[in-house]
């Protein structure tokens, strides 16, 4: 059916098109070749603009060219909006409420609250309102009409991006191996200084060791390294010495008897004078 309206059918077709629920994709309907004929078309070419609009542009756009536009019924300017929010979202992740208000053209924050939960509910944008921090957290969102003659600066841009994301990989894969063969040098010279931090510890310890062993007294152990005839030799000359002792001993007894019974007691010397 949409082949086959031409002027002011197709025209009220791309009304319908643009005020119908749930459509929010119109690349197919606008590579029509009948309604392309509508750009040419001297009542109705303002109708294949205003299906531009919806594919490509926002309602700020439609506010600046309003005047050669058709007017939008109330469906029409709430789908523009939508799409609006949808461009916006894809430039940032963070829409405020502010700019929102001034871009949208609406007056509350209420009217905005509601027409992104609508949009949300049409899974055009997915998010979280932030009340408190009064912006819009945006997780996804759908992906609009291409404009013509902005593919090829689309494909330029993935190729530069391509080319960047290469670069990157190729800068970190260069620091991960410069780091990989920091970490094994790292560990290489940790083992080294463990051991030779151990070795000087073992080696003061048994400098240590010998210093306390040479500062001790010698204690006799009860081994004397003589042999058994030495040993036997020793107690023959103990006994010996002992002989010695002995007769030494028996030797100044018989001289105090001797002495005793040469040298007369003191009180007999004068009985003998009588």
């Amino acid at each position: 059916m949409s082949k086959a309206a031409k002027g002011a059918a197709a025209a009220k077709l791309i009304q319908d098109a643009t005020s119908a629920p749930g459509v929010f994709v119109f690349g197919e309907l606008i590579e029509q070749p009948n309604i392309q004929e509508l750009a040419a078309h001297e009542q109705h070419s303002r109708y294949y603009s205003l299906l531009q609009l919806f594919a490509y542009k926002t309602y700020a756009d439609y506010i600046h060219h309003k005047d050669v536009l058709p007017a939008l019924n109330e469906a029409q300017t709430i789908k523009l909006k939508q799409l609006s929010l949808v461009s916006l979202a894809q430039n940032s992740r963070i829409l405020p409420y502010d700019e929102l208000l001034r871009v949208l053209d609406m007056s509350t924050v209420r009217e905005l609250e509601d027409l992104i939960i609508d949009a949300i509910y049409s899974d055009i944008v997915r998010g979280k309102l932030d009340q408190k921090q009064g912006q819009f957290e945006v997780e996804y969102t759908m992906g609009r009409d291409l404009e013509p003659g902005k593919l090829e600066e689309l494909l330029q841009s993935l190729q530069n991006w391509a080319s960047t994301t290469s670069s990157v990989l190729a800068t970190l894969d260069q620091k991960l191996t410069e780091l990989s063969t920091r970490a094994v040098m790292a560990k290489n010279e940790k083992e080294q200084y463990d051991k030779v931090y151990q070795a000087t510890l073992r080696e003061v310890a048994e400098k240590q060791k010998e210093a306390r062993n040479a500062s001790k007294p010698q204690n006799f152990t009860g081994r004397t390294g003589v042999t058994p005839a030495g040993l036997a030799e020793l107690a023959r000359e103990r006994e010996r010495h002992q002989q010695r002792e002995r007769e030494k001993v028996k030797e100044s007894a018989e001289d105090r008897d001797s002495m005793d019974v040469d040298e007369p007691a003191e009180g007999s010397k004068g009985k003998g004078r009588k």
